[in-house]
């Protein structure tokens, strides 16, 4: 959807950990929205409206959004609203809020912990309740059928999803200033299958974490940003598209939703500095690069990406942060981002950012 008001990202924040075992989910999240709110200048009373997104089936407790506004603060009273999946779809429902005109900045959070239980298998309840899901197949599994198919569509090869998770590391390292053991690369290379054509290194890492981001529309932003000496990254577009739930009523191979939602959100209008994806699989990357239009050259997942840490129901909004940041610092004029949900890129929602003035 293209915007009718002007409205940017002004602020980000994230924490991820390969397993929390000292903090609950609410722990987790008071440092990181409280960075994220005091980065963007703006009081906490007077943002307009917070919106979140996570899942009970991770926490095992109905209703679970609302300990998690302890973290936040709701006195004096707040709009608050959540969402049941990836928080990259709460901050659509932000922007849509601050399109209508009825507030001019919101606070969107994200937060799961997937060290508690087994992600693979409490995902497999997105699946299909009446031919797939009574099989109970792992995500793992589901998800190199998925892979198998773009292989057989397109002559690709497993050397070329295990190139992915490569550079997934490489990036992830060159931005934590980390040192590489000199066969790092090499011993991803050498991993045995475990859902043939999948490696370890092709499958995103259990992870806990959680991410927030502060929006502000128009001249607020504008004048927030300045304050940091900063650029507001302006969402140019936004959409999002969702497929058959059924695995045999679409082409796996393809992810057609991302292909509409990109063309919606106008990825193709401009060039692309900076992409970042919701790769939770090596082969995801090679599919979504084809359906948003990406040169072989694009700079994907700088950050490392879903490959390097994957806190569910945080890992797209870390996304639009991730892209943003680099929009807000100068080191992209134009970046996406891309949030995935559900199985073999079920649903997709993607988000242009722009520096320039808009």
């Amino acid at each position: 959807m293209a915007p009718t008001r002007d409205v940017a990202v002004v602020s980000y924040a994230s924490w991820t950990s390969p397993a929390e075992l000292q903090r609950n989910e609410v722990e987790m999240l008071m440092p990181v929205v409280a960075e994220a709110v005091a980065d963007s200048g703006l009081p906490r009373e007077e943002i307009g409206f917070t919106v979140s997104g996570s899942c009970d089936y991770l926490i095992g407790a109905p209703f679970s959004f609302v300990s998690a506004l302890d973290a936040v603060g709701a006195w004096p009273p707040i709009r608050e609203s959540h969402v049941e999946m990836d928080a990259a779809w709460a901050l659509y429902e932000a922007w849509i809020q601050i399109q209508k005109g009825s507030v001019d900045s919101a606070l969107v959070y994200g937060f799961g912990k997937a060290s508690p239980g087994d992600p693979s298998e409490i995902f497999t309840l997105q699946l299909d309740p009446y031919t797939v899901g009574p099989l109970w197949p792992d995500t793992i599994s589901v998800a190199a059928l998925q892979a198998r198919a773009w292989m057989d569509r397109t002559g690709g090869t497993e050397h070329d999803l295990v190139e992915v998770g490569a550079r997934s590391l490489r990036n992830w390292a060159w931005a934590n200033g980390v040192d590489l053991e000199p066969d790092a690369v090499d011993e991803l290379l050498a991993q045995p299958t475990i859902a043939s054509p999948l490696r370890p290194g092709d499958v995103a890492p259990d992870t806990d974490g959680c991410a927030a981001i502060v929006l502000a529309a128009g001249d607020l932003a504008k004048e927030l940003a300045a304050k940091r000496e900063l650029r507001p990254a302006w969402i140019t577009g936004i959409d999002h598209r969702i497929e058959p739930q059924a695995l045999g009523f679409r082409d796996l191979s393809v992810s057609t939703s991302t292909a509409l939602a990109a063309l919606t959100a106008g990825v193709g209008d401009g060039p692309v500095d900076v992409a970042e994806l919701h790769t939770q699989f090596s082969h995801e990357e090679l599919i979504l690069r084809e359906a948003l239009g990406l040169e072989d050259g694009a700079n994907v997942n700088p950050s490392g990406g879903p490959l390097q840490a994957n806190p569910p129901m945080a890992a797209g909004l870390i996304r639009i942060g991730e892209a943003a940041a680099r929009v807000m610092d100068g080191e992209a004029g134009r970046a996406i981002a891309h949030a995935s949900s559900g199985p073999c890129l079920q649903q997709n929602l993607v988000c242009v950012l722009e520096g320039e003035d808009a």
